[in-house]
């Protein structure tokens, strides 16, 4: 199988891209957006990494099997995210007692 040669110069323009993102990460952590800082980060972290793996992993030059796995990876991420949502959504604001003295025991 012959090897596909991507030019130093894509390698330069996806590192430059990681570092922009990451200042963009670092500048929207300290904008107040209520509850859309999560899915900024998110959105940021997804675009992030799929840079990573398109180029650094070489996953873009590669065979139609290789884009099956990685779909599948990003899919069961998906349903992993799903479902932490869904969990954490569905939960009580969590009770801490005013006091933690001990009870006595009737002997």
């Amino acid at each position: 199988m012959a090897q596909h040669f991507v030019p130093k110069r894509t390698y330069f323009a996806v590192f430059t891209a990681l570092i922009i993102l990451t200042a963009t990460t670092v500048g929207v952590a300290f904008i107040d957006l209520g509850v859309y800082n999560n899915v900024a980060a998110l959105g940021i972290a997804i675009v992030k990494a799929s840079l990573v793996v398109l180029y650094f992993m070489h996953v873009r030059y590669s065979n139609k099997l290789t884009w099956v796995f990685v779909a599948t990876g990003f899919l069961f991420l998906l349903i992993l995210l799903i479902f932490l949502m869904g969990d954490v959504s569905t939960r009580d604001v969590l009770y801490t007692p005013h006091s933690w003295s001990p009870q006595t025991v009737a002997e």
